[in-house]
Parts: structure tokens; sequence; C-alpha cells
């Protein structure tokens, strides 16, 4: 009698191998997902934060001169309705400044404010040393390696508008 095969520990490894796309799909998001869950609860843990806010505050410092809130929602690829109640709360917290275009008062633009790039700049840091933390195991070498092979699977991706290469 055969020995029974080992549990699958994950879905990626119940996947048949002649899927082998497949099983590269989930595991690909299965870190994603390890990854972004440890973020979203050491964020509110530590500072009170949502992922979501954060990256509102991340895109705000890396455009210190201020977005519109339709260039924000195509840059954070989110709705305007879900940008728009991050930014009210962060105008309300004094962490964002919202400024009314004075020609066209359907336009406004957001920029972070002193207090508010202080606040990120603290979050940024910490978020830097999760992630740190999170691949410390994991060789250098293979670090560079993946984010090379990671980096030519999202130029074949973005060819097509279909999300695959055109053949």
């Amino acid at each position: 009698m055969a020995a029974p095969a080992p549990a699958a520990t994950d879905a990626a490894d119940a996947t048949p191998d002649h899927k082998q796309t497949l099983r590269l799909w989930l595991r690909l998001l299965g870190c994603s997902t390890v990854i972004e869950k440890a973020v979203r609860a050491r964020l509110a843990a530590e500072f009170g934060a949502t992922l979501p806010r954060f990256d509102v505050l991340s895109a705000l410092e890396r455009n210190p001169q201020g977005l519109q809130l339709g260039e924000l929602s195509r840059l954070l690829l989110v709705s305007n309705g879900n940008v728009t109640g991050v930014i009210a709360r962060l105008v309300a917290d004094g962490w964002v400044d919202r400024r009314v275009d004075a020609n066209d008062a359907r336009i406004a633009r957001v920029s972070l404010t002193p207090r508010g790039r202080e606040a990120f700049l603290e979050m940024a840091a910490a978020h830097e040393a999760w992630i740190e933390q999170m691949f410390e195991g994991f060789a250098r070498e293979d670090q560079d390696e993946l984010l090379a092979l990671l980096t030519r699977l999202r130029r074949l991706l973005t060819k097509d508008p279909r999300g695959a290469s055109a053949t």
C-alpha cells in the first residue's frame, strides 16, 4: 500500500503540476496576502492607520506639488469615492490640505501638511523595517533574482491590455 500524499499547505500546492501558471499565480497571491495582512495589522496596532490611508499619504509624499483627486485615484488604482473618504478623514486630522481650484470649483488639489508629512515619514520608516524583517530569511541573491523575474513578468503582462502578452 502506498504512503498517503502529504497534505497540501495551500491552494498552489493542491493544483496539479500541469497547471504551472495557475500554481504560480496562487503562490504570488498567497505571498502578497501574507505580507499585506501583516502590514495592515502593524499599521493599525502601531499607528491606528489603515493601508488605504498609508497609500494615500505615500502618493502625496511622492508628489509634493499635490494631486487632483482624480489623479490620486488613478495613481492608486481605486475609485474616486474611496479616495474622497480617505482624504476627508486626513483633512479632518490635519494631515492633508484640500484646496479647490480658483477657476473651477469641481477640481480640488490635495497635498500633505507638515504634520501629515511628519506622521507619514514615521510610518514609512516603520513600514520599511517591517518589510526588511519579513524578508530576513530570504538571501539577497534570491531577492535579486526574484526581483528580476518579477520585473520581466510585469513588463510582459503590461504589453497587452488584456493582461497577457500578444502572441
